[in-house]
């Protein structure tokens, strides 16, 4: 079964958070974790990055995820979306 994982995205970022972000995506796409990334508006600060994994690979996506946010630094930009 898949399982969908939301991020929440800042809108207003500087150019290396927007390549960064995208590298982020990128390499979860790369990665096998999904084929597809759907992004809406989620209000006027933020937009929602949702993306469906398999079950299996769930905690480590998150965990993924969770390293490269705080590698890159990134903790006021993405967060997760609680389900």
């Amino acid at each position: 079964m898949e399982k969908a994982i939301q991020l929440r995205v800042r809108k207003d970022l500087n150019p290396r958070q927007q390549l960064t972000v995208i590298k982020l995506k990128g390499n979860l796409i790369s990665k096998g974790y999904t084929e597809i990334i759907h992004i809406v508006d989620q209000d006027d600060e933020f937009h929602l990055n949702t993306f469906e994994t398999p079950a299996e690979h769930r905690n480590e996506v998150q965990q993924y995820i969770a390293s490269f946010i705080h590698a890159e630094n990134l903790s006021d930009t993405i967060s997760f979306k609680p389900s």
